[in-house]
C-alpha cells in the first residue's frame, strides 16, 4: 500500500488570505499614487513593488506548504542561525531612520530581518517543544532554554532598537511556551519578572538623550495628550484620528480620502487601516476586522487539530503573530494603545513582513493538506 497522499488545502483559509492580499495591495495604490505621482511622476510605485513582493510570498507560502512537517523540523536550525546571523549585523550596516536601524538594502530592496526573527522564533520554539516533550514541564531543563533563547533574540532586535517588534516576538514567543504546556507557576513568576525589566527597560530607552529614546518618548506623550502635542510628537496620531472622522460610518469613497494627501505620513504603511476608515467608514473597518476575526479563528481551528505537536506549536504560533501585530496596528492608529510602528499584515506596504506572513501562512495550509490526506 503506498503512503497516504497529502489533500487539499483549507479553502476558506486560502481565500482570506489572497481577499486580504489583494486589498492589500488595493489600499496601497490608493494611499500611495497620489503622492508617488508628484514624487516620483508614476502612481504605480508602490503598488508594483507591493505586487512582486506578494509574488514572492505566494511563491514562499507554495513552498512551505509543499513541505513535510518532518523536513521542515530539520531546516528550523540552520534558517535559524542565519537569521541570528542577521541580527548581529543589522546594527552595523543598517540605516538610521528614527533612531532605529532595522533595514538593510540587499539588490536596491530594504530587508527587515527582525520579520524574519518572529517567524524563526515560533518555529524554533516549536521544535524545541516538541523534542523535549513532558521534560518542558520542567524549569531547568524545559522551560529555561527556552526562555534564554528569547531573551537572546528580543536583546538583539533592541539593540536596533525596535520596540515594536521585541513586543510581538515576546508575545508570539509565550504563545507557544503556553501552548506548549509549560507549567502556569512558572509562566507567572516568568511573566511578573519580564513585566518589571520591560518597563524598566522602556523608561530606560525613553529617557535616554539619543534620537531613539527621543522619538518613542515623544511617541509616549502623544498617547497620552494627542491634542496637546498635535504640532510636533502627535502630529500622526492625530491627522489619523481626523481621517477615521472624516470617513464617518460610510466613507468617503474608494481614493477620496484626503488626509493621505501630505497630511498622514506612511499612509500607505503603518497607517494604511487610517486611509481604510476614512475612504470606507466604520462600516468598512468592522468588516476588514470581522474578516481578520474568522481568517485568524479558522487558523487556529486548522492549527490544533494538527497530531504532530511541533506542527500545532507551530501553527499556533503563527496566527498569534498575525493576531497580535493586527491588534497592535489597529491600536496604535486609533490611539488605543502608544503607537509602535508595526505593519497591517497581508495589508501595509511592506516586502519583508509581506514575505514572512505568506511563508507562515504556508504552513498553516500544510498542516490543513496533511489533516485531508488521502489514503492511496
Amino acid at each position: 500500500m503506498n503512503p497516504p497522499r497529502k489533500g487539499t488545502p483549507d479553502f476558506l483559509f486560502l481565500f482570506l488570505t489572497f481577499v486580504l492580499v489583494c486589498f492589500g495591495l488595493v489600499m496601497v495604490f490608493s494611499s500611495s499614487s497620489i503622492i508617488t505621482t508628484m514624487k516620483f511622476n508614476d502612481p504605480w510605485m508602490y503598488t508594483k513593488k507591493q505586487f512582486l513582493f506578494a509574488i514572492l510570498g505566494i511563491v514562499a507560502m507554495l513552498i512551505c506548504m509543499n513541505i513535510p512537517l518532518d523536513k521542515l523540523k530539520k531546516l528550523v536550525l540552520p534558517v535559524f542561525v542565519l537569521i541570528l546571523g542577521m541580527l548581529l549585523v543589522v546594527p552595523f550596516i543598517a540605516k538610521d531612520v528614527n533612531g532605529a536601524k532595522s533595514w538593510i538594502n540587499i539588490g536596491g530592496f530594504n530587508l527587515q530581518p527582525t520579520e524574519f526573527a518572529k517567524l524563526g522564533i515560533i518555529l524554533y520554539l516549536a521544535m524545541l517543544i516538541s523534542n523535549k516533550d513532558e521534560q518542558f514541564r520542567t524549569f531547568k531543563k524545559g522551560l529555561m532554554p527556552a526562555l534564554i533563547v528569547v531573551a537572546i533574540v528580543s536583546a538583539l532586535i533592541m539593540m536596533q532598537p525596535d520596540l515594536g517588534s521585541c513586543m510581538i516576538l515576546i508575545l508570539c514567543a509565550g504563545t507557544v511556551i503556553f501552548a506548549g504546556g509549560a507549567k502556569m507557576k512558572h509562566l507567572f513568576t516568568v511573566s511578573s519578572v519580564l513585566i518589571v525589566v520591560a518597563l524598566l527597560a522602556i523608561t530606560s530607552l525613553m529617557l535616554k538623550n539619543d534620537g531613539a529614546g527621543s522619538y518613542r518618548a515623544n511617541r509616549f506623550l502623544a498617547f497620552m495628550n494627542p491634542e496637546k502635542y498635535e504640532a510636533d510628537a502627535s502630529y500622526q496620531i492625530t491627522k489619523s484620528l481626523y481621517a477615521f472622522g472624516h470617513g464617518g460610518i460610510t466613507g468617503t469613497g474608494y481614493g477620496q480620502g484626503i488626509q493621505k494627501l501630505h497630511y498622514l505620513p506612511e499612509a500607505h504603511n503603518d497607517f494604511i487601516f487610517s486611509t481604510i476608515g476614512e475612504e470606507f467608514g466604520l462600516i468598512g473597518s468592522l468588516l476588514l476586522i470581522a474578516v481578520y476575526l474568522i481568517f485568524i479563528w479558522r487558523g487556529l481551528i486548522l492549527s490544533v487539530r494538527c497530531k504532530d505537536k511541533f506542527g500545532m506549536l507551530a501553527g499556533i504560533g503563527i496566527m498569534g503573530m498575525i493576531g497580535f501585530q493586527t491588534l497592535i496596528n489597529l491600536g496604535g492608529v486609533t490611539s488605543s494603545i502608544p503607537l509602535t510602528g508595526v505593519t497591517l499584515p497581508l495589508i501595509s506596504y511592506g516586502g519583508s513582513s509581506l514575505i514572512v506572513t505568506l511563508a507562515g501562512l504556508g504552513v498553516v495550509l500544510g498542516l490543513s493538506r496533511a489533516h485531508n490526506q488521502i489514503d492511496t
